[in-house]
């Protein structure tokens, strides 16, 4: 018969060195699930969607498009692995072994990374369609993208590689029990990360956009001033202006939301704590970084007709039919 201690243990064979499952109603530990399930199922299927909307129809095969599917494919890996092992530690406690400890943690650093890559790469592509318009076509092209999107994913595994050493050769080095698997980075490391994968992209990212938004509004205000003479084929141009600025507009709303979302995450290095990532516990830190992934291809259904109309295709199986890769989109 199991004392009111040993129930507690996530091992309760091992009295000594198990690990202890926090107190929870069955009623509030339920509702979780549910909450935290359709959240991962929400999100892996929006950002499926994204990626076959854009690996499908040829028209949407452009550098920008390229971007947003590197993203989506990330974001989508949050939905399909993160996530779900996330709500499996709601328990507190870890039952994986060491090694899905390592895979865990080691996909969790390199999907974040690459989103912040991502999201930089975004925001270098609009600066130069909005303020380099005449030369963005030919410094800008498919291939160079899907170029920069491998060394970005390449060099997010590499980089977090190097991060988390120490942590793939002792993956239980800092687990205070049995039944735990935590991550840590200290001061030095942490603020190496801190450097590389949150202040110097956000920078990046911020003065791009400063710079975009002065160019947009500088282009409208030459745009009403010479409006009434305006010629059939200068309007044309002003169209393909419009575009690219409401794509800026669209993707920089995607890039705020993440900067919110992942601001909170590295808030504990500011303060001079080690960061840690810890399966005993669940964080809404992690959550809200997670939550992200979710918000994105919301953001392309509401801003993006393009994104509708794909999805309307793809689950009336319309995508099935010959030449449907041909469908105009845009």
């Amino acid at each position: 018969m199991e004392t009111p201690d040993t129930a507690e243990l996530c091992y309760p064979q091992l009295l000594n060195n198990s690990c202890r499952k926090p107190m929870v109603s069955q009623s509030d530990a339920l509702l979780s699930y549910i909450l935290l399930f359709f959240m991962t199922l929400l999100t892996a299927t929006l950002n499926l969607l994204v990626i076959i909307s854009i690996s499908h129809f040829r028209q949407l095969h452009n550098p920008t498009n390229v971007l947003i599917l590197s993203l989506a494919v990330s974001d989508f890996l949050v939905g399909l692995l993160l996530m779900p092992v996330e709500i499996l530690l709601t328990e507190s406690c870890w039952y994986l072994g060491d090694h899905v400890c390592v895979v865990y943690y080691i996909a969790n650093f390199i999907i974040t990374s690459s989103s912040v890559g991502n999201m930089v790469l975004i925001s270098i592509d609009r600066y130069l369609a909005i303020c380099d318009p005449l030369q963005y076509t030919t410094k800008v092209t498919l291939d160079r993208t899907k170029i920069c999107v491998c060394l970005c994913w390449i060099c997010s595994v590499l980089y977090n590689s190097l991060i988390l050493n120490h942590f793939l050769t002792q993956p239980d080095g800092h687990n205070s029990c049995y039944g735990e698997c935590v991550v840590v980075l200290n001061y030095i490391t942490g603020t190496v990360d801190f450097v590389f994968t949150f202040i110097s992209p956000v920078n990046v990212i911020i003065v791009l956009y400063i710079r975009v938004f002065v160019v947009a509004v500088s282009q409208a205000r030459t745009m009403r001033s010479h409006i009434a003479t305006v010629t059939v084929q200068r309007s044309v141009k002003v169209t393909a202006k419009k575009s690219e600025m409401k794509a800026a507009r669209t993707l920089g709303i995607v890039v705020v939301v993440f900067l919110i979302c992942i601001c909170p995450y590295y808030s504990p290095i500011l303060i001079g704590q080690d960061i840690e990532e810890s399966s005993s516990s669940l964080s809404i830190v992690v959550w809200l970084l997670y939550f992200n992934s979710c918000l994105n291809p919301m953001i392309y259904a509401f801003f993006y007709p393009w994104f509708r109309k794909s999805i309307k295709l793809i689950v009336t199986l319309q995508i099935l039919q010959p030449g449907s890769r041909n469908a105009r989109i845009m």
